[in-house]
């Protein structure tokens, strides 16, 4: 048997890892663990570009998918800096702990 993967197919993997993050990032309250859902929730949106990429034969979504790919990464180095800072003052990274961006006096 010979089964083909069509773009159906990557999208329906783009919609499961999506909801995957989406549920991570509310639920959790780890910011690391939010960090990362972020991070599965860019990469879904990138496989959906790329399957539509394909479909349709144009390098556009390529070009796209390149972009997100370096957001997601500033957005990595930005969020991972703020999540490091936090963690210096207030010895936690647990979501419910920063609910004020100031030190305590």
């Amino acid at each position: 048997m010979n089964f083909a993967i069509t773009p159906s197919h990557y999208l329906a993997l783009a919609a499961i890892l999506f909801v995957i993050g989406a549920v991570g990032a509310l639920l959790r309250r780890n910011a690391l663990v939010v960090l990362m859902c972020i991070e599965m929730m860019l990469n879904a949106a990138n496989l959906a570009f790329l399957a539509y990429a394909q479909a349709l034969g144009d390098a556009r979504g390529h070009a796209l998918a390149f972009f997100i790919m370096a957001i997601a990464a500033a957005e990595a180095a930005v969020g991972l800096a703020i999540v490091l800072s936090a963690f210096r003052t207030r010895q936690t990274v647990n979501l419910d702990e920063f609910d004020t961006l100031r030190d305590e006096i």
